[in-house]
C-alpha cells in the first residue's frame, strides 16, 4: 500500500506528556506551552485533563489553563474526562472536543480506574449522551494494545473488541496505544489487521511509547498500513503512572521529521516543534534529544 500524503498530529504533550512530572508546573507554563505548539501549525492539541486531582495533581488547574490560552482558528483544544463530572467540568471550560480511556486488559482497567473493562464502558454511556447534547466529538484511548504491565501478551482480537465496543458507543477515533512501549512492527501489522476488520482505518489513530527506542519503526509500520493520525508529545515528554518503565511519548519532533522526510504533509513547522520542545524540557528538566538529519522544517 502506498503510505498517505498527509496525515494529522494529536500533540498530547500538555496533558499525557505532563501529567507524571512530580513537581506541580504553574498554569502559566502550560497556557504558554499550548499557544506555542497551536503557533507550530498543529491543529489538535490535548491541553488537560479534568480527573480528579487527588489522583492526578498536575492536572488540577485544566481549567484554568483553557481560559487562560489565546485560541487559534482551526485549531481543536481537547481534554481527557474519564467520567460525566469531568465532562461537566470540561463543558464549563469551553473545550472543543474530549477523550476517554479504555483498556484492553482487565488487570490494567483495574488498577486504572479501578473497574472492569464492562464496567468502564458502562460508565461512558451517559458521558456519551451528554457529550451528544453538549455537540462535543468524543475520542478514545485504547491502553495496553501491544502488552499489558500486569497480564503480559495481549490477543490482536481482544484489541478489535475493545475497539468495536468503542466505536459502539459512540466514539469517532480510537487511539491504540502502545502504553509501555513494547510494540514492534511485527506486533503493529497484527493489531492493525485485527482491529481493521470490523473499523475502518479512517478511525483509527496510533499512540506510541518511545521505551524501548521503535516509536519510529512502528510509524512506519502503521504508514505502510494506511494510517494517517498519530499522537505525539513535545519533546518526547510523558509516561503512564499506572505502567512502570512507560516512560516518553514518541516525540512530535522526531514524528515530524520521519514524516517530512519521506513526503509526507503535516502542516507543521518542524524548526518551530524543536524551539517548543527545548522550551518545555528545559522547564521539566527532560534530557534533550538529538536532532535527525532532516529534509526540511516545514512541510504542508
Amino acid at each position: 500500500m502506498t503510505i498517505p500524503q498527509r496525515v494529522k498530529i494529536v500533540e498530547v504533550g500538555p496533558r499525557d506528556g505532563l501529567q507524571n512530572e512530580t513537581a506541580l508546573i504553574p498554569s502559566d507554563i502550560k497556557i504558554q506551552l499550548v499557544e506555542k505548539l497551536a503557533a507550530t501549525g498543529l491543529s489538535a492539541i490535548e491541553c488537560g485533563s479534568f480527573v480528579n486531582p487527588k489522583w492526578v495533581p498536575q492536572m488540577a488547574d485544566s481549567a484554568a489553563v483553557f481560559s487562560g490560552i489565546q485560541r487559534q482558528p482551526g485549531v481543536t483544544y481537547s481534554a481527557l474526562t474519564p467520567n460525566l463530572k469531568g465532562l461537566e467540568s470540561a463543558i464549563a471550560a469551553g473545550v472543543d472536543e474530549v477523550a476517554v480511556f479504555g483498556s484492553c486488559t482487565e488487570a490494567f482497567s483495574l488498577k486504572n480506574i479501578n473497574c472492569s473493562i464492562e464496567e468502564s464502558l458502562a460508565r461512558f454511556k451517559p458521558l456519551m449522551r451528554a457529550a451528544e447534547q453538549a455537540n462535543l466529538k468524543v475520542r478514545a484511548y485504547l491502553s495496553c494494545a501491544f502488552g499489558c504491565p500486569y497480564s503480559g501478551e495481549v490477543s490482536p482480537l481482544q484489541v478489535a473488541k475493545v475497539a468495536r465496543q468503542l466505536e459502539d458507543l459512540g466514539c469517532y477515533e480510537i487511539a491504540i496505544s502502545d502504553t509501555i512501549g513494547t510494540g514492534t512492527p511485527a506486533l503493529v501489522e497484527s493489531v492493525v489487521n485485527a482491529v481493521a476488520g470490523s473499523l475502518p482505518l479512517q478511525q483509527l489513530a496510533m499512540h506510541f511509547h518511545d521505551t524501548q527506542g521503535r516509536a519510529l519503526a512502528n510509524v512506519e509500520q502503521s504508514l505502510k498500513m494506511g494510517i494517517t493520525v498519530f499522537d505525539s508529545a513535545i519533546g518526547g515528554l510523558g509516561g503512564c503512572p499506572y505502567a512502570d518503565g512507560a516512560s516518553g511519548n514518541l516525540a512530535t519532533e522526531a514524528l515530524v521529521g520521519l514524516l517530512h522526510n519521506k513526503g509526507v504533509e503535516t502542516g507543521v513547522d518542524l524548526a518551530q516543534c524543536w524551539v517548543v520542545g527545548e522550551f518545555i524540557n528545559a522547564y521539566v528538566g527532560a534530557p534533550k534529544s538529538t536532532k535527525p538529519a532532516l529534509a526540511s522544517s516545514k512541510n504542508n
